[in-house]
């Protein structure tokens, strides 16, 4: 079976991994090279380290569905293109290029968690469960038929990047077990339910902004979600910017209005919420690394009734 692979992120290295045990790969698609980090060194993607070990062919085209970049893969002749967090739409030419369709490994069991962002939302939102999905893709955001999935619990105090590896390793079984029974024909195809589905967009800095008057449930869970970016941001009364690594639910016994330090716990701060108290088990200040609570405290002088923006 001759597929092209279309992956950029971590996440699809375990698919690539299926699909060259698998197929005669006569392509691999990923994103151009990119600036990243601070040092905005230019960087290729995760996909393309690994793919240019093993792929004669790697394409980054800029535009995917420009006519070049189609023509391109439609002289390759693929029966089936393998999507996995890819990083651009693919436009109808392109879906209908492979006789075995254009096939999907998504981090949610759809129509949960449509979106950019599917770990992510569905842990600071919690979810108890997740999984991955096989899907024919479609024209839309991640609306196509549900070929096959599997469900994954999340631990209570797992974090994105803990369930990033363990969904990536997910999805490439079940890619393994869908590209099996693809040539057949007689994988199923079931429609996706619209009125349930949920979405999961793309995350902003502004989602990590830490909102004391909401309950210590619910910022503990984005807590997790968003570690390790777009990560939990608030502000001391200095107002120096304090990242949230790590964090507990705590239970408080003196009222104070959300954001204020309570109490200390082992050393570390209590910050009273709407509901409930948080503990910051790990944080990291303006300029700093990342430490302890209870070190921070004895570094910042952090005190009872100081409150955190």
């Amino acid at each position: 079976m001759r597929a092209v692979f279309m992956g950029s992120a971590p996440l699809s290295c375990p698919s690539l991994d299926v699909v060259l045990e698998m197929c005669d790969v006569v392509a691999v698609v990923t994103q151009p090279d990119r600036p990243r980090g601070r040092s905005l060194k230019v960087c290729e993607s995760a996909v393309k380290a690994l793919a240019t070990k093993r792929v004669s062919a790697v394409h980054t085209p800029e535009r995917i569905n420009e006519t070049a970049a189609v023509d391109a893969l439609a002289a390759l002749q693929p029966d089936v293109i393998v999507v996995v967090a890819y990083g651009q739409i693919l436009r109808q030419p392109l879906l209908d290029l492979p006789p075995l369709g254009c096939i999907n490994v998504h981090t949610s069991l759809l129509p949960k968690y449509r979106g950019a962002a599917p770990i992510q939302w569905a842990i600071a939102n919690g979810e108890s469960e997740t999984g991955v999905t096989t899907m024919v893709m479609d024209a839309g955001m991640d609306t196509g038929d549900i070929i096959l999935q599997r469900a994954v619990p999340i631990g209570p105090e797992e974090t994105a990047a803990d369930l990033h590896d363990r969904l990536g390793a997910a999805g490439g079984d079940l890619l393994r077990t869908t590209l099996a029974g693809l040539p057949a024909g007689d994988l199923p195809r079931i429609p996706q339910d619209d009125e349930v589905a949920t979405m999961a967009p793309r995350l902003a800095k502004a989602d990590g902004r830490v909102v004391w008057s909401r309950p210590a449930r619910e910022i503990h869970n984005r807590v997790r979600g968003f570690n390790p970016w777009p990560g939990s941001v608030c502000f001391t009364p200095g107002g120096k910017r304090l990242k949230l690594w790590h964090v507990a639910q705590a239970s408080i016994q003196a009222g104070g209005s959300p954001g204020a330090v309570v109490s200390f716990s082992e050393g570390q701060p209590v910050v009273a919420t709407g509901q409930g108290g948080i503990r910051l088990l790990e944080v990291q200040p303006e300029g700093g690394k990342v430490m302890d609570g209870a070190a921070y405290v004895r570094g910042h002088a952090l005190a009872l009734g100081d409150q955190l923006e």
